[in-house]
């Protein structure tokens, strides 16, 4: 669950549109299974320094081939093994949550950040001093708060309600006060009538850049030139988060379990809260969200560990 912000670093636009983390880079080679993905979106780095033309910078994971992730590199064998992954098949046959109530706090104020495109769909990030994220809106559960980091969509959506899918997925990422990821509230998408009081707010679209190195500041090895192509990025835009809790009833009703990153490298311990409520959308703007979305949907994993809907 669905974008501007000032120049960005490659750091800067993985670590506020992660899924909550969409980092997944490596250097120098491909698996089998993501060749004829290179292929259709070439990397375009500029080739490192210090001699080595060899060591292009790809991507090694695509949503298009996800059920393999853990045969890639050892550091996604939690990918395959996991106990908590997501995203996961919901049912109202599982009930709605009667336990870990979220709670929201300064969701009602404006707050800025910056609009872009995290190189799969729209994605926006909040403003915040260097490494303090506790003056962001809230949102607590049990003796948990954490804060509203970022958002950005999935296009189709990751979870399915009932065997049905909806086009796409808005994820309100939230972190600890230290900025690690710990609660994704998921809002899915689908086309109505009327235009969505979120949407409207936003700038316009932005287009995906195929290939956008999103690899953290510090995988990258010292003297490699900066990526030449980089997302646009609108910085300083004004919103109010509670259009975005109103259009699907304050999450009044919800599934919530214990899950996963929805990529690479797939860490566990993600709580999750998943509306019951859809935020309809008109079809103009569901229409550009998806022609400014790729594929980003992960195939949705067994049901083991995640004690959905439990206390």
């Amino acid at each position: 669950m669905l974008l501007p912000l000032f120049l960005i670093t490659s750091f800067a636009v993985r670590s506020v549109f992660s899924c909550a983390d969409h980092t997944g880079r490596q250097r120098g080679h491909l698996s089998p299974l993501h060749i004829k993905r290179q292929a259709a979106t070439p990397s375009t780095n500029n080739p490192p320094t210090g001699g080595n033309n060899s060591s292009e910078l790809v991507a090694d994971w695509a949503y298009d081939a996800s059920y393999d992730w853990g045969a890639i590199q050892p550091d996604y064998a939690i990918c395959q093994t996991g106990t908590q992954q997501s995203p996961i098949a919901l049912s109202l046959t599982y009930g709605l949550s009667l336990y870990h109530l979220p709670s929201f706090a300064n969701y009602n104020r404006n707050v800025s950040g910056n609009w872009t495109n995290w190189s799969y769909g729209p994605a926006f990030s909040l403003n915040h001093p260097t490494d303090d994220y506790t003056g962001l809106p809230a949102m607590k559960w049990d003796n948990v708060t954490s804060y509203l980091k970022g958002w950005h969509i999935h296009a189709p959506a990751d979870h399915s309600v009932d065997g049905d899918r909806s086009k796409a997925e808005m994820h309100l990422v939230h972190v600890d006060a230290k900025g690690h990821e710990i609660a994704v509230l998921a809002i899915r998408l689908d086309p109505g009538i009327a235009p969505l009081p979120f949407l409207t707010q936003l700038p316009p679209m932005i287009p995906f850049v195929p290939g956008l190195d999103r690899r953290p500041s510090s995988d990258v090895a010292p003297g490699t030139p900066e990526r030449t192509v980089r997302p646009e990025v609108v910085e300083d835009v004004e919103i109010n988060m509670l259009l975005a809790l109103n259009s699907v009833n304050t999450v009044s009703e919800f599934w919530t379990y214990k899950g996963s990153l929805t990529s690479p490298p797939c860490t566990e311990g993600i709580r999750w809260f998943v509306a019951r409520a859809v935020a309809f959308t008109s079809v103009d703007q569901m229409q550009m969200v998806l022609g400014a979305s790729m594929y980003s949907a992960r195939q949705e994993q067994e049901v083991w560990l995640h004690e959905i809907n439990s206390a």
